[in-house]
């Protein structure tokens, strides 16, 4: 399902900008509040619900749950509601998102707790390579060889099968893909486009799988249902429009959600992220940017 731009405030391609140029700033700042609260025996739903709420307190909406994948989680892990996990010697994933009526930034940083410090420089000398050859004119085939250059310079593999990717008004992963690996054809950006740049750098297989669960939904389209509750829930998550939702945000009955979730999911109105894993458990490191391209190189939203 796609967000119904007649349904939708427009705004001037200035205006644009500096929603997403705002939604950036945002989410630097609760990136960073985020950072100083990763710490041995500290509970991650506390941290979520912590950096989800600055973004609030700052003006901005979450663009998607906020990650916290540790370890060999490469993406889609957020707490539970009633997670009582706390940090302990871990390589801690902080993936956020925020957006300002839609137009978003999405920005991710590795909190290191686990003394591989090593695989963090990895993935941030990529981001940092990526960035610097961005451009109008540019090819991705061209970003993923930088990035990968940079990852295995250091030893260690790229995630082949994630990739950064575009953004548009309330979807949060769009056209292009950005690999991470060096591919034989990519596509040329052109001045304007909005990409979020994410190296993920990993000391196993280099390649990521499903987990065995989610807390993750986004709505996919509307759909007729039989079962009250899953009525109830549509209509809940239907202010989400295409962007993901967390579990541990929805009101309705704890009781009846797993059930109304699987009845949707079945629907095909609702899809899950399942967390996602280092297939040879491998530790993985990530760090991201959101960028707007410009004719001689590039303007970071999320610095």
């Amino acid at each position: 399902m796609k967000s119904d731009d007649n349904n939708l405030k427009q705004y001037s391609e200035e205006e644009i900008i500096q929603k997403y140029m705002d939604a950036g700033d945002i989410l630097s700042k609760a990136r960073e509040e985020g950072k100083k609260r990763v710490k041995k025996g500290e509970k991650l739903l506390e941290v979520a619900d912590s950096v989800e709420q600055t973004i609030v307190d700052l003006g901005g909406q979450p663009a998607f749950p906020c990650n916290i994948s540790r370890n060999d989680e490469a993406a889609h892990a957020t707490p539970s509601i009633d997670d009582d996990s706390v940090f302990g010697d871990d390589m801690v994933k902080l993936d956020m998102g925020v957006h300002l009526d839609g137009y978003i930034a999405d920005s991710a940083v590795t909190v290191d707790l686990s003394g591989n410090n090593d695989l963090v420089k990895a993935s941030e000398d990529a981001l940092n390579s990526a960035i610097d050859v961005i451009k109008s004119g540019v090819n991705t085939a061209e970003i993923g060889r930088v990035i990968e250059d940079a990852i295995t310079g250091y030893g260690f593999k790229p995630v082949v099968n994630l990739t950064g990717h575009g953004l548009e008004r309330y979807i949060a992963h769009a056209s292009p893909s950005i690999p991470n690996r060096h591919v034989d054809q990519g596509i040329v950006l052109n001045e304007g486009d909005i990409i979020a740049i994410e190296p993920f750098a990993t000391d196993g297989a280099g390649k990521i799988g499903n987990g065995p669960w989610a807390e993750i939904y986004s709505l996919i389209d509307k759909k007729s249902v039989r079962l009250p509750a899953a009525r109830k829930l549509m209509k809940e998550v239907e202010k989400y429009r295409t962007l993901p939702f967390a579990k541990r945000w929805l009101q309705s009955s704890t009781k009846s959600l797993d059930f109304a979730l699987l009845q949707l999911e079945k629907a095909g109105a609702i899809r899950s992220y399942p967390v996602l894993k280092e297939i040879e458990g491998g530790l993985v490191s990530q760090a991201e940017h959101t960028v707007i391209v410009t004719e001689n190189g590039c303007e970071i939203t999320t610095k």
